[in-house]
This record gives C-alpha cells, structure tokens and sequence, in this order.
C-alpha cells in the first residue's frame, strides 16, 4: 500500500503562533471588524503577516504563498486555512482595514490585552522617537494622512537620505512596547514626544490603571511641553537641554561650588596637581548625579539629588541637608573623610 508523505515546517513561528493566540490577536481584531465576510479574517490575515515577517522573509506580497506552501498552515492559523487562501487580495483588503481603522489605536489595544495576559505593569513608561533611513523618491504634496517620507535630523548619520520616524513607549521593565505611532521624517521631538505622553496618558485612564511616570530625554523639555504635562496631570522626568539657559546656570553654579569646594579641602590626585573633587565615577558627587541637570513635573521626588542638582546646589552641601542638620562644606568633607 502506497503513502504520500507530506513534510511540513514549524520552527519557530509556533512560538510566535501560541504567543498571538494567546493574547488574543486574530480574536481582538476581528471583534472590530464584525461585518467583515472574507474567506480569511482580518485578524487571521493580519498574524499571517507577522509570520512572515517575523519568518525573515522579505519578499513581495504576492509572494507570501509561497513562503506558506512548506508551513504547517493549519496548525499556525486554524482549520481550513490554506497557503493558497493567503494571496495578495486577501492580505491587501486587511492591511486596508488596518490603515483605516487607526493602526496606532489598534496596536495600543493589541498592547493592552498582551499586558494583561503576561501580568506585565507598566508603572515606569520610557518614551522616545527613531529614524528610519530610506533610499528612492517620495511625491512631495501629500494629504494629510500620508506620512512624509523626507530629509531630518538622522540618528544613524545619513542627512543625505530621505526617512520617516516612529515615536515609541515601552515599558521599564522588559520593554515591553506599548505605544507606537509613525511620523513625518522631519517632525521635532518637542512636537512627537509630547503628543505621544498625553496619548498614552489618555489611554491609561480610560483603563481606569495607576497613573505612570512617563521618561524621555530632552526633547520633551519646553516652557510649552511643561506647561501641557502640568495641566493635564502627568507626571515626568526628563533631562534639561544643555541649550537652556537655567541649565547653564546650574551648571555654571555647580562649577563654582566644585571651585570653592577644592579650596576648602585642599586635595589633590598623588602625582597629578588636580583636585579629586568630582574625578571618577565612584565619587560622592558623582553618585549624586551631579553630570546632569534634572527636571521633573509632578514625580515623586525621592531622587532628591535631582532636585538639588538642578538648584546648582553641590553634592556635599546636598548629603549634609539629606543628614537633617546643618553642615559647612568644610564639616562634611572632615566626615567623609
């Protein structure tokens, strides 16, 4: 008696598989789209496409049948789903509906369910944006709604490329992603990185969730920006540009005290004629953070070395308030030492 032996491939996409179906993916999506009456749902459309980018695949749509035809089809999509069925229409209607139904909205609801079915907590919230560098000529009059794929500040080097930009917020630990949103090539972080907090900021109350501390770099910090995230009642950190002028004067005041704390101590490295004050990382001063100035709006300041730095105050005079009395810069460094 003759068998046919058909070979069929997992490898890893029957991770990627469980994990989808395990946050509900296909089941979410096609929650919101439920007048859809295609042969393959969107949703399962829509993990078929992450199987085969995540398949390390990069071949045209047309062509992702026959990354499929090897696959074990059934078992990474459900029954009765073939290689066949996952041609260029059927992925083309989905990717439609994705675009028209907010692809933003939709990867913070995917977001949230992969929170909640992993036990993730999100109480430390980093955002920032990335540039992606591309090659070829993009139409310069676009709608509103199209991306403009242009010239910007490149954070891999290349100014002579055209790019476009994604503002992303993961979580503290793990980073877990939960907000992403594509941007024009040359939109300003002051502009990106706000919009991205208050969005965030938004979504979590409707989850009726703790309130987070969101973290970026500096580009969040403007007169403007502090006064949004103040009115709306987020709180943040966020490192002072080096451009501000209350930043060069905290820092023009921690030099002077670092000044006026070598005369006090009278110290100097064996052999070099330098002050140790403030050389190498495993200093006092340096443990306080004193190479930066810090900003928050509505944290907890337990990192009151922050604070203190941001005031131009120096590190000495900052263990000695922390202490609960009074010290002269002269009567810490006696202690320290």
């Amino acid at each position: 008696m003759a068998y046919e032996v058909v070979v069929e491939h997992l490898n890893h996409l029957g991770i990627v598989a469980e994990v989808c179906e395990e946050i509900g993916v296909a089941e979410w999506l096609n929650a919101q789209a439920p007048t859809s009456r295609q042969q393959v749902s969107v949703g399962t459309a829509t993990v078929a496409m992450l199987l085969n980018g995540l398949g390390l695949s990069n071949r045209r749509l047309y062509l992702v049948p026959q990354f499929f035809a090897t696959k074990a089809v059934e078992r990474l999509l459900g029954p009765g789903i073939t290689a066949e069925d996952l041609n260029d229409d059927c992925l083309g209607r989905a990717l439609d509906w994705l675009y028209a139904h907010d692809p933003t909205t939709l990867f913070a609801g995917i977001a949230l369910r992969a929170r909640r079915a992993f036990g993730i907590r999100a109480r430390q919230v980093h955002v920032d944006t990335t540039s992606f560098s591309v090659t070829g000529e993009y139409e310069a009059d676009l709608d509103a709604h199209t991306l403009a794929v242009t010239y910007g500040y490149s954070r891999d080097h290349r100014a002579d490329l055209k790019q476009w930009m994604l503002a992303l917020a993961t979580t503290r630990s793990g980073d877990v992603p939960l907000f992403a949103q594509a941007l024009d090539g040359n939109v300003s972080d002051k502009v990106s990185l706000v919009a991205a907090v208050e969005a965030l900021a938004e979504q979590r109350r409707t989850e009726d969730e703790e309130a987070p501390l969101f973290v970026a770099e500096s580009g969040l910090y403007s007169a403007d920006n502090v006064a949004r995230l103040s009115a709306s009642g987020v709180r943040w950190i966020s490192r002072v540009p080096e451009t501000s002028a209350g930043a060069r004067g905290a820092a023009g005041g921690r030099r002077r005290l670092a000044a006026r704390g070598r005369r006090v101590l009278g110290l100097s490295a064996p052999g070099t004629g330098r002050s140790t004050l403030g050389s190498g990382a495993d200093h006092p001063r340096r443990r306080a953070g004193a190479g930066d100035t810090a900003a928050t709006g509505g944290a907890d300041a337990r990192a009151l070395g922050a604070g203190a730095v941001a005031s131009g105050e120096s590190a000495l005079c900052l263990r000695a308030r922390c202490a609960g009395r009074p010290r002269s810069a002269a009567q810490e460094a006696s202690r320290m030492a």
